[in-house]
């Protein structure tokens, strides 16, 4: 049988796991402790020598069934969920950097995330932002002690993307960690494998559940990466298969150790709201392309931020790498125009910050979002301070162009 497509791999994914009384959609295994009639066995789970549940901060079989299902988008070998995006950025970084290591990291990033960064450099992790988009500045940016290179696919909201490829093959040849934020093109627009990513993160929160319902993240090992080449790796996960050491760190420290583990229930709607990602997604990608390109041509728009429209400076990549262009798009008023006067105009697009929301959002960025980085930073990121960025739902095209459409008159 031929490769399975996107969305028939993922409707049928529980349903493969054979699961009791025939049912398609895993249960919510709601149980915090699980009981062993042989204590040897309840061992055997602590020890990672047999597979099975002990308590569910570490896993649940509904737990596990999501990510399988991550695992099977990512094409990767091993998946771990966690409560939201950030927990599974956090736990990737302070699990597996320590005190005097080095981290390249592209410039442009989810303003939590470039948080987050400031206070790894508090414990002693060095860290360097570059230029993602172009890869003679993360090549100039290797120290001694370099470990690590994070990028995000498509940059929130400026829509600059990162040279992902380029920069798989200099994170191979010098043995670097390379971790790839998938949010934004999400595993159906872009295979991060393709670009030798060593881990695949993801916030699940975005397009994978896609309702505005439910907060997760996930982390998925492409099988890339030698761990037994890692220094960083605690002398008690250098058991087994060494494929899988990274992972039983991130699990054993992030869920365990630092308690960032997500809900069986949570686990459910997300599991069951990513059967729709390919449909909605493809949507959202076609709405995003007619807005942009509305914008575009308005006389009330001064510049627009979407990798879909030609005169974008990583067009091409995108081009080249992504099945689709994606659904953030963001543009800059004339001068004399007032963002928060147009936002309030709109009756259809809600004023709210997420992204992937099946309804599409809007919002001023540099008084909301990207306020606490401030003005020099803003400007390095290449965020105006009259930018709005719209995060496109599903609605019907038509009626997302009118109602920009009077707003902006």
């Amino acid at each position: 049988m031929s490769e399975q497509g996107f969305t028939t791999k993922i409707v049928h994914s529980d349903r493969l796991l054979n699961l009791e009384y025939g049912a398609i959609h895993a249960p919510i295994h709601n149980s915090v402790p699980y009981g062993f009639a042989d204590v040897q066995g309840l061992i055997n789970v602590f020890q990672g020598t047999q597979p099975g549940h002990a308590y569910a901060r570490s896993s649940t079989p509904t737990i596990d069934a999501l990510q399988h299902k991550i695992k099977q988008m990512d094409n990767g070998i091993a998946t771990l969920v966690f409560s939201c995006g950030m927990s599974a950025i956090v736990t990737a970084f302070l699990t597996l950097l320590k005190t005097g290591d080095h981290l390249i990291c592209s410039r442009f990033l989810f303003g939590n995330t470039s948080s987050m960064l400031g206070t790894l450099e508090g414990y002693g992790i060095e860290v360097t932002f570059v230029d993602a988009t172009d890869i003679e500045q993360v090549k100039a940016a290797q120290q001694q002690n370099t470990r690590m290179v994070f990028v995000e696919t498509i940059a929130n909201p400026a829509t600059q993307v990162s040279a992902l490829d380029e920069i798989g093959d200099f994170c191979a040849a010098q043995n670097f960690v390379y971790i790839v934020d998938n949010t934004i093109t999400s595993s159906y627009l872009f295979d991060a494998t393709t670009v030798k990513a060593s881990l695949i993160i993801t916030s699940l929160s975005k397009y994978v559940a896609g309702h505005g319902n439910a907060l997760g993240g996930s982390v998925t090992d492409s099988g890339l990466f030698d761990w037994s080449t890692y220094p960083n790796i605690f002398p008690a996960y250098r058991t087994g298969d060494s494929q899988m050491w990274g992972m039983s760190q991130l699990k054993k420290k992030g869920l365990r150790d630092m308690g960032a583990c997500i809900s069986s229930q949570t686990a459910h709607l997300i599991s069951v709201g990513s059967e729709t990602m390919e449909l909605r997604m493809q949507r959202q990608c076609e709405n995003a392309l007619v807005l942009a390109e509305f914008l575009e041509q308005h006389p009330k728009v001064n510049k627009v931020y979407y990798p879909g429209l030609k005169n974008h400076p990583q067009h091409e990549t995108a081009k080249r790498l992504f099945k689709d262009f994606g659904a953030i798009l963001s543009f800059d008023l004339i001068e004399g125009e007032d963002c928060c006067a147009l936002l309030n105009k709109l009756k259809i697009v809600i004023s709210a910050t997420h992204l992937g929301d099946n309804r599409t959002l809007a919002l001023p960025v540099a008084p909301t979002i990207y306020h606490e980085m401030g003005l020099l930073t803003r400007q390095e990121m290449g965020i105006s301070e009259t930018m709005i960025r719209c995060s496109i739902g599903i609605e019907n095209t038509a009626d997302l162009i009118a109602d920009f459409e009077q707003a902006l008159a």
